[in-house]
């Protein structure tokens, strides 16, 4: 029995932009359905479980925006899940090679299987493990941009959902942005950007985290779902250096008060390949 494929919702007339799909063709398992990201390419998610969000997409469109002068020859993505964010740099950069890191089984699979969907899989790859261990990206720092998406919430402040690979996307159950920045520092080369999210109102957290791995903090952006809401998360940009006071951009507000996008976020969605 298959999964879902869904349909594509684009405006008449409207050309997905960036490189072309040039995998295989899949058919989406049981509870699995497959979907567009950018352009054409598409991610394979469980309808039950953890699925590409909006925090994926501004972490990626920032970090593409902080390296588009400079387009990173590799990159990587920690604990990538379902490789939202690593194929949303692989399709911006389609010279890039790319390198995810992810614990759960599950997940590693289907990031795999969409690499392969799109064409993606002879330069990106995505290793099962822990971020925190070092062997999982021997390397070292030739990276010249890390990407993270770390969770949001301490062990014991929230209850994890029983939720196929959600639990760990929200629980910080292998370490929160201390141990994203820990293990970014390894990583990047002298002078590569570290682009990660966090809750909102964690800044001054943040802040910490990136000062004890020797990284400071040189932006913020704070996302506002919607106007008149409080910050949902903060998007930062971190470099190796000594901390000062980071530059804080006008906030991203999603949708206004009537609940439509922003123009601002519209921007957002078509410099990552999403229709209007």
């Amino acid at each position: 029995m298959s999964g879902i494929v869904r349909p594509a919702r684009r405006p008449a007339g409207w050309r997905a932009p960036g490189p072309a799909p040039a995998g295989v063709d899949v058919t989406p398992g049981v509870a699995e359905d497959l979907c567009w990201l950018a352009g054409d390419w598409r991610i394979l998610q469980r309808v039950d479980g953890h699925r590409w969000s909006l925090d994926d997409l501004v972490t990626a469109w920032r970090a593409a925006e902080t390296v588009a002068a400079t387009p990173p020859a590799r990159f990587a993505d920690l604990g990538c899940g379902i490789g939202s964010v690593l194929m949303l740099l692989a399709w911006r950069f389609p010279a890039a090679c790319g390198v995810g890191v992810e614990a759960q089984p599950v997940s590693v699979d289907l990031a795999r299987r969409s690499l392969a969907v799109n064409g993606a899989a002879g330069r990106c790859s995505v290793r099962p493990g822990d971020l925190r261990d070092p062997d999982t990206i021997p390397e070292g720092a030739v990276f010249d941009l890390v990407t993270a998406t770390p969770p949001y919430l301490p062990p014991g402040t929230a209850t994890a959902s029983a939720r196929v690979q959600r639990g760990a996307c929200a629980i910080e159950v292998r370490g929160g942005i201390e141990a994203y920045c820990g293990a970014a520092a390894r990583l990047l080369r002298p002078g590569a950007p570290l682009v990660a999210c966090a809750g909102g109102g964690q800044a001054a957290r943040v802040a910490r985290a990136a000062a004890a791995a020797g990284l400071a903090v040189e932006r913020r952006l704070d996302v506002v779902p919607r106007a008149g809401k409080p910050t949902l998360f903060a998007v930062y940009t971190m470099r190796a250096g000594t901390p000062g006071d980071p530059a804080v951009d006008p906030a991203l507000v999603v949708r206004d008060a009537a609940g439509r996008r922003t123009p601002a976020f519209v921007a957002v969605r078509e410099a990552m390949g999403m229709p209007p």
